[in-house]
C-alpha cells in the first residue's frame, strides 16, 4: 500500500506542473510595465472596433454598396450581437488548448486580417476582385403606399462582407474574453487591491479607446473619407498586435489546464430536445424583425432636447448643415456616459478607494454591485421625470425644430444639459457595477474555467442588450407606450416616460433577487468546507 502511494505520488506532482505560470515575477515594475502593456492593448482594439460599429451603417449605405437601412442595419446588430456571444469561445479555447497568450495572439492576427480585408472593399478594384461588379438596379413603378413589401434580393457583396463582419467578431470577442483576466494574472501575485486597481483602469482604458474612436475615427469616417478612416482602424490593430509581442518577455504566460465547461457542455446537450432548438431559432428569426429599432434611449432622449449650438462659423462644427462645412457626427452623441466614466474611474481608484480602505469601510465585489444596481435605478427615475416634463412641453405644442445629421427632430425647448444627472449616475452605477463584476468574475471562478466565465460574462451583457431591444419591439407594436407611427423617428407621440418607469421597476425587483442569491452566496462561502472546495478550485 505504501509502495503504491509513493507511486502515485509524483503523478499527482506532474499532473500540477502545467498550472505553473512562465514569467519573470521579480521586481513590482515589471508587472506594472506588463499590465501597462495589456491596457495600451485594450485600449487600441476597443478604438479599433467602436471605429468599426460607429458608422457601419452609413459605410453599407453609401455609394460603394447601396444597401437599404434595414439590411445595414441588421448587419451591423448582427455584428454587434456575434461580438459579445461569441465570447464564450475564445475562453474556452484558451482554458482548454491554447492558453490565453496563444489566443490572444491568433485573436490579433485575425483581428488585422480581416479588418485589411474590410479596408479594401472600400477601393474599387478590391470590390471587384472579392464581390464582383455591382449588378444594376431595373426601374421600377414607384410604390403607391408606405406597405409594399421590400425587395428580398441579397445585397451586393453581402457574403463577403458578412464573412469579414464574422471574422471581426470572432476576433474581438477573442480579445475581450482573454485579455481582461491575462491582464489580471499580471498584477495578482501583488495582492488583491493590485487586482482590484487593475480592474478599474481596464475599464477605464475600454472607455478611453471609446473617446478617440468616437472624437477622430467617426469624425474622418463621415466628414473625410472611409478610406482614411478605416485606414487608422487598420493601423490601431497593427499597433496593438506590436505592442503584446513586444511586451511578451516580461508577461507571465499560464498554459492551457482543460477547463469543466466541456463536460457541462456535453451534460446541457444530451438533455436538450432538438425541437427546442428549433423553437429558439424560430423566436430568434421573429426577434430580428424587431431589432433594427434598436438604439440607447438615453440618446434618443438627447436628441428631442434642445442642443445648445456651440460653433456658429462657417467653418466650424454646426448642428445644420445649411451653414457649415462638416456635421457633427451622431456618434457623438454617445460620448456623454463615456466621459462620466473616464472622469469617475480616476476619482474612484485615487481618492474613494483609498479613503474607504483606510476606514476599513471598502465594500466587497457583491456589495458594489448591489450599490450600482441602486444607482442605475436612480438613474432611470431621473430619465423618467425628465421625459415626462418635455412631454408636457410637447403637448403645449412648445417645439424647436434641430437638423442633427440629416434627420430633423422636433425638439422640446429644455435644455440638453438636464440629462447631466441621469447621466452622472449611470456612470457611477457603471464604476461600481460593470468592474467589481469582471473582478469578481475572475476573482472567484476556477482556474480552469477564468476564460470561459469570462467569456460567459461578456455573452450574458449581449443576452442583456437582446432583451432590452426585445422590450423596446414589444413595446413598439399597436397600441404599446413605444408605438410612433405618425413621428417617423420621433419619439413625441410616444409615452417613454412609461418606459423609463418600468425599466426602474425591473431594476428594483433585479435588485432584490440579486441581494437575496448575494446573501445565500456570502453564507455558503463563510462554511468552511466551501472554502476549502473553492480554495483548491482557484488553485
Amino acid at each position: 500500500m505504501s509502495t503504491s502511494r509513493a507511486q502515485e505520488q509524483p503523478s499527482r506532482s506532474e499532473e500540477r506542473r502545467p498550472l505553473v505560470a512562465r514569467g519573470p515575477r521579480g521586481p513590482r515594475r515589471w508587472r506594472r510595465t506588463a499590465a501597462a502593456a495589456v491596457l495600451l492593448v485594450e485600449m487600441l482594439e476597443r478604438a479599433a472596433f467602436f471605429g468599426i460599429t460607429s458608422n457601419l451603417v452609413l459605410y453599407l449605405n453609401s455609394l460603394n454598396f447601396n444597401w437599404e437601412g434595414e439590411q445595414a442595419s441588421r448587419a451591423t446588430l448582427l455584428f454587434l450581437g456575434a461580438s459579445y456571444l461569441l465570447s464564450p469561445v475564445g475562453g474556452w479555447l484558451a482554458d482548454v488548448y491554447l492558453g490565453r497568450f496563444l489566443t490572444i495572439s491568433l485573436s490579433l492576427v485575425l483581428y488585422l486580417a480581416a479588418s485589411g480585408l474590410l479596408l479594401t472593399t472600400i477601393t474599387y478594384d478590391g470590390r471587384r476582385s472579392f464581390c464582383g461588379e455591382m449588378p444594376l438596379s431595373p426601374l421600377e413603378p414607384a410604390c403607391p403606399s408606405a406597405d409594399c413589401p421590400g425587395s428580398w434580393s441579397s445585397p451586393y457583396c453581402a457574403t463577403t462582407l458578412y464573412l469579414v463582419l464574422l471574422l471581426l467578431a470572432l476576433a474581438a470577442s477573442s480579445v475581450r474574453s482573454n485579455l481582461t483576466s491575462f491582464g489580471a494574472d499580471q498584477v495578482m501575485d501583488l495582492g488583491r487591491d493590485a487586482t482590484r486597481r487593475f480592474f478599474n483602469w481596464f475599464y477605464w482604458s475600454i472607455n478611453l479607446g471609446a473617446v478617440l474612436s468616437l472624437l477622430v475615427v467617426a469624425f474622418i469616417e463621415q466628414n473625410i473619407s472611409f478610406l482614411w478612416g478605416y485606414s487608422i482602424i487598420v493601423g490601431l490593430v497593427a499597433l496593438a498586435f506590436f505592442i503584446f509581442l513586444f511586451a511578451t518577455p516580461v508577461f507571465i504566460t499560464k498554459p492551457p489546464t482543460g477547463s469543466q465547461v466541456s463536460s457541462m457542455l456535453k451534460l446541457a446537450f444530451q438533455n436538450c430536445c432538438p425541437w427546442r432548438l428549433s423553437r429558439l431559432s424560430l423566436c430568434c428569426k421573429r426577434l430580428q424583425h424587431y431589432l433594427p429599432r434598436m438604439q440607447s434611449t438615453y440618446v434618443l432622449q438627447g436628441l428631442h432636447l434642445h442642443i445648445p449650438n456651440f460653433f456658429r462659423t462657417n467653418s466650424s462644427l454646426a448642428l445644420s448643415t445649411e451653414n457649415s462645412s462638416y456635421r457633427i457626427p451622431e456618434a457623438w452623441l454617445l460620448l456623454a456616459n463615456v466621459v462620466v466614466v473616464l472622469v469617475l474611474v480616476p476619482v474612484k481608484d485615487h481618492l474613494i478607494d483609498p479613503l474607504l480602505l483606510r476606514c476599513k469601510l471598502l465594500p466587497s465585489a457583491l456589495q458594489k454591485m448591489a450599490l450600482g444596481m441602486f444607482f442605475g435605478f436612480t438613474s432611470i427615475i431621473a430619465a423618467g421625470v425628465l421625459e415626462k416634463e418635455r412631454l408636457r412641453y410637447i403637448k403645449d405644442n412648445h417645439t424647436v425644430p434641430q437638423l442633427i445629421g440629416k434627420d430633423l427632430y422636433y425638439a422640446a425647448p429644455l435644455s440638453i444639459w438636464w440629462q447631466i444627472p441621469q447621466y452622472l449616475l449611470i456612470g457611477i452605477s457603471e464604476i461600481f457595477a460593470s468592474i467589481a463584476g469582471l473582478e469578481f468574475a475572475y476573482s472567484e471562478a476556477p482556474r480552469s474555467m477564468q476564460g470561459a466565465i469570462m467569456g460567459i460574462f461578456f455573452c450574458l451583457s449581449g443576452v442583456g442588450s437582446l432583451l432590452g431591444s426585445g422590450l423596446v419591439a414589444l413595446l413598439s407594436l399597436p397600441g404599446g407606450w413605444m408605438h410612433c407611427p405618425k413621428d417617423y423617428g420621433n419619439i413625441n407621440n410616444c409615452h417613454m416616460d412609461f418606459y423609463f418607469f418600468l425599466l426602474a421597476g425591473i431594476q428594483a425587483v433585479t435588485a432584490v433577487l440579486f441581494l437575496w442569491i448575494a446573501g445565500h452566496y456570502e453564507r455558503t462561502r463563510q462554511n468552511p468546507a466551501s472554502q476549502s472546495v473553492s480554495s483548491r478550485l482557484r488553485g
